[in-house]
């Protein structure tokens, strides 16, 4: 069967989560993987997909390793939601809004 992958960079503004790695990751750029077979029955040709993996640092003391971790692209894609609508903190207070008497 012919297998094609393809990868992305995705970016995380804030630490985020996700189903399958069992530890809070870093904010960041991370590498994600997708592998994808040839239905070879059918006279077009159509990929289905039959895996996504992120690559995040290890859980370990080496900080340069990484592990591949599968997930499943909606989980991602919730991740990648929940980031974008986090608001970062104010780190500057407001000005008031001062009424001018006349």
């Amino acid at each position: 069967m012919t297998t094609r992958t393809s990868d992305k960079t995705v970016t995380f503004a804030h630490p985020f989560s996700l189903k399958g790695v069992d530890r809070i990751v870093a904010a960041g750029d991370y590498r994600v993987v997708t592998d994808e077979e040839l239905i070879e029955e059918l006279s077009f040709p159509v990929y289905r997909r039959v895996a996504t993996m992120i690559l995040v640092p290890a859980d370990s003391q080496n900080s340069s390793s990484v592990e591949m971790v599968t997930i499943d692209p909606r989980d991602l894609r919730e991740a990648q939601d929940r980031d974008a609508a986090t608001k970062p903190p104010n780190t500057q207070a407001e000005p008031e809004m001062t009424r001018r008497k006349d």
